[in-house]
């Protein structure tokens, strides 16, 4: 669908509709028209935009899915983010799962798991109790560290997507394509930073949240309940002992074990009535001072989605789709999928 590879490419390339007008030499209207449908534009206008905005004319003229209906969340208000970078947000979640349900598609639905109930959970008392209801929607213990995150979601049928977010203020979004819940996250974040992130937004679409909650409470109690689903209270009494009277440095083996940073885990001994306030508002000035409140040391490895990829490898292999088609669904070299799906000769 041009008209949607046309924005999207435009706001990738982080270009006003005046600016590449101005390169291509038509009028801002012009490609309102474009991105609209109203008008198509001639082949000469086409390579004159590929040009302009660095891409192929084969990735303008490549198809959508017109069939995927997507219902994206809202940004939160004040939200730094302009208009223009929030709708890159959008198209980019867009981008990505036309060319997802592409091989969805070709091996069939059944590929997917099926995913929790959207809104189907009322919140409880408190943020502790939440966090185990959380556990018990995705079918997983009432405690202890949870593995890769990205992989356990992906499993229990909840898409997620990590992309180069157009600003370092942009850290995840959560709506629904096809009725299929998904999470979008900033890749550039640090991996802890990214686990918290998915389970804040996983917390906003699992609940049923009161119309009367104002929205800074809603987040306030989703970033508690994110806490507590990565460090159960009973997990952090059993880590650190009923009573701390310091952060020290042993504490890091617990942050690499549960996949947490050590804010995370300060503010969860805090809340837990482990260690004090007064230690832990030590603790954030210090770490304060080191920059840590943006970049903070990373202890664990990154986790990336890969049911995309697998899906991709899979029909490459079975011959439903072939080495080139793989590769331009994954955007990568050619080399790299077939590499990937078949053993080197000799």
């Amino acid at each position: 669908m041009f008209r949607k590879n046309l924005k999207y490419y435009r706001l990738k390339k982080n270009m006003t509709k005046k600016e590449l007008a101005s390169l291509v030499g038509v009028t801002p209207m012009a490609i309102s028209y474009y991105e609209n449908g109203e008008r198509r534009p001639g082949m000469d206008i086409i390579k004159a935009l590929a040009r302009a905005l660095d891409v192929r004319v084969a990735d303008f003229l490549s198809s959508r899915n017109e069939n995927l209906a997507f219902a994206h969340g809202e940004f939160r208000k004040g939200s730094k983010l302009s208009a223009g970078q929030q709708e890159y947000v959008r198209e980019s979640v867009e981008e990505y799962m036309n060319r997802f349900y592409s091989i969805v598609d070709i091996l069939g639905g059944e590929v997917l798991p099926e995913a929790p109930v959207r809104h189907g959970v009322c919140l409880s008392e408190n943020a502790e109790q939440d966090a185990k209801i959380l556990r018990n929607q995705l079918r997983i213990s009432d405690a202890g560290p949870i593995g890769n995150l990205v992989e356990l979601l992906e499993n229990k049928g909840i898409l997620v997507y990590f992309f180069d977010a157009p600003s370092d203020a942009f850290s995840g979004m959560n709506g629904l394509v096809n009725e299929r819940p998904y999470i979008a996250v900033n890749r550039n974040m640090t991996p802890e930073r990214i686990r918290s992130t998915i389970v804040h937004e996983m917390a906003h679409f699992i609940f049923e949240w009161p119309e009367n909650m104002e929205e800074k409470e809603i987040e306030t109690r989703a970033t508690a309940i994110s806490g507590a689903f990565l460090l159960s209270e009973e997990d952090a009494k059993r880590e650190l002992g009923i009573r701390r009277t310091a952060v020290t440095k042993d504490m890091e083996l617990i942050c690499k074990e549960y996949g947490i940073s050590m804010y995370l885990l300060v503010k969860r001994a805090e809340i837990c009535g482990i260690i004090a306030a007064g230690a832990a508002k030590d603790f954030y000035i210090r770490a304060g001072q080191q920059g840590w409140k943006k970049n903070e040391p990373v202890r664990i490895e990154k986790e990336e989605p890969i049911l995309f990829s697998q899906l991709v490898f899979r029909a490459v292999s079975e011959n439903e789709i072939t080495v080139q088609k793989g590769a331009e669904l994954l955007k990568q070299p050619y080399e790299f999928v077939a590499n990937q799906c078949f053993a080197a000769e000799g």
